[in-house]
């Protein structure tokens, strides 16, 4: 009998995972933080998010939140001189010890790269840090940026090009997001402290208001509140026989897309700083595609 209500959760979960496909940014997500900056196209497919000052920015959350599954949009960052500014993608849940799975646009001087920085927390523990130099110039036109969570490991996308994995290796200790529901976010924000060159170069907020583009958001996602069934039905659907991006890792082509983006265009991965007596996470040796 528990078998075949399980059976049946499954289905029942797997059947509404696409959760909020092709979904409106004004439909289904909330401005959080300063509505003022924020401005939705028409149809509300389109949105651009606004920093007018180190005081002010913008901070969009879906209105529900999932466990398990693939958000994406096409953005294109700020144009010109971005010093100083932080754009962000990203899905986290709430609350203490708190799970995380980032993109973070590091702006820059006029004519210098922007920096895509990611990251993953699981259980509050983040530290996980790898960064890019994009192949393309994110300002001068819409790029697909995807975050992909399933049981079975994290992919972040690039325009379809894979450049991350983080695989779930719990069992060795690791720790992975499997149960704290998470929400959708993206936001611009003031980050002069640190995020050009150190912080070294400032915004220049005579260039302002510095604003940030989006447009074709897509959540196939499995909701949840994180009940105990949810959870269990929303690990079926996107596991083993699931939905895409399963466990069965990257494709042969994928895999050689991302170790040659890595090789050409990754400057930073936490695995192989050993700066101020930092030692690699067991993770590091272990395969991650």
């Amino acid at each position: 009998m528990e078998s075949s209500r399980r059976a049946l959760l499954l289905v029942a979960v797997a059947a509404t995972a696409i959760g909020l496909a092709g979904a409106s940014f004004r439909d289904n997500c909330d401005i959080k933080w300063n509505p003022e900056n924020a401005a939705f196209s028409d149809d509300g497919h389109g949105l651009t998010m606004s920093l007018k000052s180190n005081s002010s920015g913008c901070l969009l959350q879906t209105k529900k939140q999932f466990i398990y599954g693939s958000v994406s949009t096409l953005i294109k960052l700020v144009p010109g001189n971005s010093a100083g500014t932080v754009t962000t993608y990203y899905t986290s849940s709430v609350g203490a010890d708190h799970d995380e799975i980032d993109f973070e646009f590091l702006g820059n001087e006029t004519g210098q790269p922007y920096t895509l920085h990611t990251n993953v927390f699981a259980d509050g523990v983040g530290k996980k840090e790898m960064q890019f130099v994009p192949w393309f110039d994110p300002t001068a036109d819409f790029h697909a940026y995807t975050i992909s969570w399933t049981p079975c490991m994290i992919v972040w996308y690039v325009d379809d090009v894979p450049i991350r994995v983080f695989r779930n290796y719990r069992d060795k200790g690791i720790a992975y997001p499997i149960k704290r529901p998470m929400f959708g976010y993206s936001s611009i924000w003031s980050a002069e402290d640190w995020a050009t060159q150190g912080g070294r170069v400032k915004a220049d907020w005579s260039k302002a208001p510095f604003v940030a583009g989006y447009r074709d958001m897509v959540l196939d996602v499995c909701p949840c509140d994180g009940a105990d069934s949810c959870v269990y039905g929303c690990a079926g659907a996107f596991s083993h026989g699931g939905r895409q991006q399963n466990c069965a890792g990257l494709t042969d082509q994928q895999r050689a897309k991302m170790q040659e983006v890595q090789k050409t265009h990754r400057i930073y991965d936490y695995c192989v700083d050993y700066r101020d007596n930092k030692k690699p996470g067991s993770e590091c040796s272990l395969p991650q595609y």
